[in-house]
């Protein structure tokens, strides 16, 4: 794979709205441009951390154990569905709308299903110091990525034309992550068939 082909790989997997992504746009919307970014940190630190075993270490185990991958979506799906009911009830437990931690984005990446795809099929499978160039090109792009997120979440923040309630787009956001929840699920469910 070339860089440029990676490149564009990486940016349509962290383009595509996912659980990662609804909540840096959330993030974005309750804090704000400039308070949201630590987010990111949670962001690289959760691909980082299955990256980089997956893509120098355990291909060969998912190769050899597909079934080790179906119990990975099914966790993420748990977890998916955990954080959307977590955002749907939040308000009716502290009176008002709780904010994303870095530790729910770092949780939420580490079972993203991207980034899994990521390590097993667009991040070359060599050693460690192979690899160093290509994490640093996709820690660009997860910047970028994140940024553009952020940005997007911050913007519904200040519309003018009609007031959102940050009660409404926290409901949405779990909306969103149900149905992700539920796609997991059905994925898994189909792998089983």
């Amino acid at each position: 794979m070339t860089p440029l082909q990676f490149t564009l790989a990486i940016l349509l997997l962290l383009g595509t709205p996912g659980p990662t992504n609804t909540l840096m746009a959330l993030g974005g919307y309750e804090r704000g441009w400039v308070r949201a970014l630590p987010l990111i940190l949670g962001e690289l630190g959760g691909y980082l951390l299955v990256i980089v075993p997956v893509a120098t270490l355990a291909a060969p185990f998912f190769e050899t154990y597909p079934q080790a991958s179906l119990w990975a979506k099914l966790v993420a799906g748990g977890w998916v569905l955990y954080l959307s009911y977590g955002l749907w009830t939040a308000d009716r437990k502290a009176g008002r709308p709780a904010e994303i931690s870095v530790r729910q984005v770092f949780v939420t990446t580490m079972l993203n299903p991207k980034a899994l795809i990521i390590a097993l099929v667009i991040m070359p499978h060599v050693g460690l110091i192979e690899l160093v160039p290509w994490l640093g090109l996709f820690v660009a792009l997860v910047l970028l990525a994140a940024n553009g997120w952020i940005a997007f979440g911050s913007l519904m923040r200040r519309t003018e034309r009609f007031e959102i309630k940050p009660v409404l787009v926290q409901r949405i956001a779990a909306a969103c992550l149900l149905l992700f929840a539920m796609i997991l699920a059905s994925s898994s469910i189909q792998s089983l068939a």
